[in-house]
């Protein structure tokens, strides 16, 4: 997959942390700017492939801010504010915005539509599907194939195991898959993880080149022969 960088334009340092490990546990490189001036000559030096953009910021405000970056480029920009009056929201398209999010926000659909933007705008960006003999895990479709036959999985089944076959034969913990699956903020019960893994035993199995192993008291691997 191609790594995005992005850059976050926000003052409020506790968003700006909560979208920044959102996207580390996505892979994406970031960096923050905690205001308006600061956000431009950080875009200039070293230009970003997104940016996520608040409106109400000290020094240049995000209208200034979002002025300044399409004088120069046509990164894509997400504006992300408290402001979601019809007007601001056609003002920040207009000004070349390419969407709007308003606070209070779920960070897991700021993904979502991180993900959609740079699908659109940056060339070679998708989550690679994982290739094996008899598996294949595309993501980006959610489509399993398996022996030949393509498998129906929900949604959570599909995500946890792309989670655990993207990384072959490394041990992931139960804590970190509903990291990866479900989010910094799940309050679930972390069995949760143990009950999808069954599921998808039953409807993947193994083969000689691959199988889900439990690791007692920790967690699994996704364990790939020759990888």
């Amino acid at each position: 997959m191609a790594v995005a960088n992005i850059l976050i334009i926000e003052d409020d340092p506790y968003i700006s942390d909560l979208i920044g490990l959102y996207l580390k546990r996505e892979g994406f490189q970031y960096s923050a700017a905690s205001d308006g001036e600061d956000g431009v000559e950080q875009f200039l030096s070293a230009p970003p492939d997104l940016v996520i953009l608040d409106l109400m910021l000290p020094g240049f405000d995000g209208w200034t801010v979002c002025r300044r970056i399409r004088a120069e480029r046509s990164t894509p920009i997400i504006i992300l504010t408290g402001k979601g009056e019809s007007y601001d929201k056609l003002k920040g398209f207009e000004l070349g915005a390419d969407d709007y999010l308003v606070k209070p926000f779920d960070p897991k659909e700021l993904l979502a539509r991180i993900k959609a933007v740079l699908r659109r705008t940056k060339p070679g960006f998708a989550r690679d599907p994982v290739r094996l003999p008899d598996l294949v895990i595309d993501l980006d479709r959610y489509v399993v194939q398996c022996g030949g036959a393509e498998l129906t999985l929900p949604p959570k089944e599909m995500e946890l195991l792309h989670a655990l076959a993207s990384m072959p034969n490394r041990v992931q913990t139960r804590e970190q898959l509903l990291d990866r699956v479900w989010g910094f903020d799940f309050e679930g019960d972390p069995r949760t993880v143990d009950v999808h893994i069954k599921r998808i035993r039953e409807k993947i199995g193994s083969s000689a080149h691959y199988r889900i192993e439990t690791i007692r008291g920790v967690g699994y691997k996704f364990e790939v022969s020759g990888a």
